[in-house]
């Protein structure tokens, strides 16, 4: 009675236990020569070619040894290897030592001018001295002419930066302190450029006069303009 109460408690310990799942179902891990023949398949039919069981066989390159799986057929080799050139478009390369490699060619397209041995192949002392004289005659020399006078007759901001020495900041005129700095503000807002205040603060009386305010410090260049990049064309 002990014994059949023992083995009934194994058996249902036994149908208690989970089974352990298959890893490899379903994901691939089956035959790998299967797996090979339904690629082979796949690529064929992806390149609109036949099966590989009406496909036309190749023979490996002369000197490459094939190397095959346990079971497999040299038949077999020969269309996996058809089925990847058929998929790849390109045409099998002999890789045997007996193979030599293409030539290399000079691309036209190089210039060669810097090969000494080219170039003395077809020039030589007279080609040169020809295409010299080829050169000469087309050599043409400009004449400088006068530079054109100007038209406008407002001051010349540049005469007037190569006729100061002072530097900017530097008072020189005496001006009104009276809402010297918010008329200064106000006025030089009215310019697109310091070079703009500069030429209308000369055409109305500066630099002695500062009748527009702007001044103020009295150095003689209104707005912050900057009389130095002009001196230092004429120094170099």
């Amino acid at each position: 009675m002990r014994v059949i109460v023992i083995g009934m408690a194994a058996l249902a310990l036994a149908a208690c236990e989970p089974q352990v799942p298959d890893s490899g179902a379903g994901v691939g891990f089956g035959d790998y020569r299967d797996y090979q023949r339904a690629q082979i398949e796949r690529d064929r039919a992806l390149t609109g070619g036949t099966s590989v069981s009406t496909a036309t066989t190749i023979q490996p390159p002369s000197g490459v040894q094939t190397a095959s799986l346990d079971g497999d057929d040299p038949a077999e080799i020969a269309a996996r290897a058809q089925a990847a050139i058929a998929n790849s478009g390109e045409q099998p390369v002999d890789a045997s030592p007996g193979n030599a490699p293409p030539p290399v060619l000079n691309n036209p397209g190089i210039s060669d001018e810097q090969d000494f041995g080219a170039v003395a192949e077809r020039e030589s002392i007279a080609s040169d001295r020809e295409r010299i004289e080829r050169n000469r005659e087309l050599y043409t020399v400009v004449e400088p002419t006068a530079l054109p006078s100007r038209t406008s007759t407002g001051p010349n901001i540049v005469d007037y930066a190569l006729s100061t020495t002072n530097a900017r900041g530097s008072k020189v005129y005496s001006r009104s302190s009276i809402g010297a700095q918010s008329r200064f503000e106000r006025n030089c807002s009215k310019y697109a450029s310091p070079d703009q205040a500069q030429s209308a603060f000369l055409s109305n009386g500066g630099p002695e006069k500062d009748r527009l305010g702007l001044d103020p410090d009295g150095d003689g260049f209104a707005c912050s303009w900057d009389p130095a990049p002009f001196r230092a064309v004429r120094s170099n």
